[in-house]
């Protein structure tokens, strides 16, 4: 078994999302452990939400089962059915297909720590359940679009 050092595994910042989505993932940043041991079947996550982090748009995978474990510190769960508070040792859930959104945010004073593992197909769509935006994903490469499927473009803004 080869152990990893975290402190050699690079920090991840930043948001694929267009703008204006991605400045909101600031105070968002994970190490991608399952890449850095060299997974291809699947990823493994160790994602941070400083205070007032939120992890991502309220959104579900087509394709991609996802699992979350909390680690360190307390936050809120948002999905279909409300707000759950996830506290150390917490769990949950999100099958393939089911079109729940799900998202946490760190609503506390203290940073908040949880593992994500999650599947890696090579295509995959993900659907915002609050923003009009779709993410389709072929052999790595992502392409946003509204719902109905018209390229992506900040509200208010015309295509041309």
């Amino acid at each position: 078994m080869k152990k990893l050092d975290l402190t050699k595994v690079p920090i991840r910042t930043g948001s694929l999302y267009p703008p204006p989505y991605a400045e909101m993932m600031e105070g968002r940043s994970s190490l991608r452990l399952g890449q850095a041991a060299g997974l291809t079947q699947f990823g493994v996550n160790l994602v941070t939400l400083k205070p007032g982090a939120l992890s991502s748009l309220r959104h579900w995978h087509r394709t991609e089962d996802e699992f979350v474990m909390m680690v360190a510190g307390e936050c809120v769960m948002i999905t279909d059915d409300g707000e759950e508070i996830m506290r150390v040792g917490d769990c949950a859930g999100f099958p393939a297909g089911a079109p729940d959104g799900h998202h946490f945010i760190n609503r506390g004073d203290t940073p908040v720590v949880f593992v994500v593992i999650g599947a890696k197909a090579r295509e995959e769509v993900v659907t915002c359940s609050d923003v009009d935006m779709v993410l389709t994903v072929t052999d790595g490469a992502c392409v946003y679009t509204h719902k109905d499927g018209r390229p992506w473009q900040p509200e208010g803004e015309e295509n041309g």
